[in-house]
């Protein structure tokens, strides 16, 4: 309740700083529920002295006097000395591990996507005997080309994750 209210208080600022400084009110009402107006003709509601809000502006390098861009590759660091070292042989059975999954689910993949094609017939898979109505056999087909093309994405975002491991 506390941040809810620090927050309600500090977007109230915020509010009020934008609209040229206007008055906040803090009213209450008979159930005990605060709320923040910016006029303060109800009952139960007092002024509530807002600071303005101090703009802080971003650095600026010296070079060409525009705002500093850091990139991460610029921010990074040296591990902590407490952090937990993994040793490199260690890595490389769990790099190699990663990759047979990869490539397991890849070809699990393939396999789908090639049974998918298979069934889909280029566009005209055979009618089911359920399929009287010719707007089932359209929904089917739409099924099926929506998962063929979830499948082809899934191989390319595996081809793209065994690719990062290389």
């Amino acid at each position: 309740m506390k941040k809810q209210l620090s927050a309600l208080l500090l977007l109230a600022s915020a509010v009020g700083y934008a609209h040229a400084q206007s008055d906040v009110f803090l009213c209450i009402n008979d159930n005990g529920t605060k709320e923040y107006k910016n006029t303060g003709t109800t009952k139960g509601c007092k002024k509530v002295d807002l600071q303005g809000i101090n703009m802080i502006p971003s650095p600026v390098s010296a070079a060409n006097s525009r705002p500093v861009l850091q990139t991460v590759a610029a921010r990074t660091t040296a591990s902590p000395p407490e952090f937990p070292k993994i040793d490199s042989n260690i890595q490389k059975a769990r790099d190699n591990d990663r990759m047979q999954i990869l490539l397991n689910e890849m070809k699990t993949e393939e396999k789908k996507l090639a049974d998918l094609k298979k069934e889909f017939n280029n566009g005209e898979p055979e009618r089911q005997g359920n399929e009287r109505n010719y707007a089932k056999y359209q929904e089917r087909t739409a099924g099926m080309k929506e998962d063929i093309n979830r499948s082809e994405k899934n191989i390319e975002a595996l081809k793209r994750e065994i690719g990062n491991l290389k």
